[in-house]
């Protein structure tokens, strides 16, 4: 059974230290990016909701993931080449740097994506 996270505090602290300063970088581009969104767990990981969920990341073994919508995900893909990407998911490993300006500026198009087009979670 899945360890039943409370925050997002406890969930960053159940890594191990040498990912977590990784994760809480996430976090404050995350809450930067959308500093009116509710942050919460979702599926045991942290996402950012406004009215919808707008994106959520994951800590793993090797990599962290970010993962946006499909449409978000699609029109940033060229931005992205040189990362590993899901449906809607980036894997962000852990000993490279985090592509900040991208996922910032996926955050803003993915509100916008939201507030704008009506466009929901998958």
């Amino acid at each position: 059974m899945a360890i039943q996270h409370k925050s997002v505090d406890e969930y960053i602290d159940s890594f191990p230290v040498a990912v977590q300063p990784r994760l809480r970088e996430l976090r404050r581009i995350s809450r930067a990016g959308a500093p009116h969104a509710t942050e919460g767990l979702k599926w045991g990981s942290p996402a950012y909701s406004l009215g919808t969920i707008l994106f959520v990341f994951s800590g793993h073994q090797k990599h962290a993931n970010f993962v946006f919508t499909p449409s978000t995900l699609a029109t940033f893909s060229g931005r992205l080449s040189g990362y590993k990407t899901g449906k809607g998911s980036v894997q962000l490993p852990y000993d490279a740097p985090v592509p900040t300006d991208v996922l910032t500026t996926m955050i803003a198009y993915r509100i916008q994506e939201y507030e704008e087009d009506g466009v929901k979670w998958m």
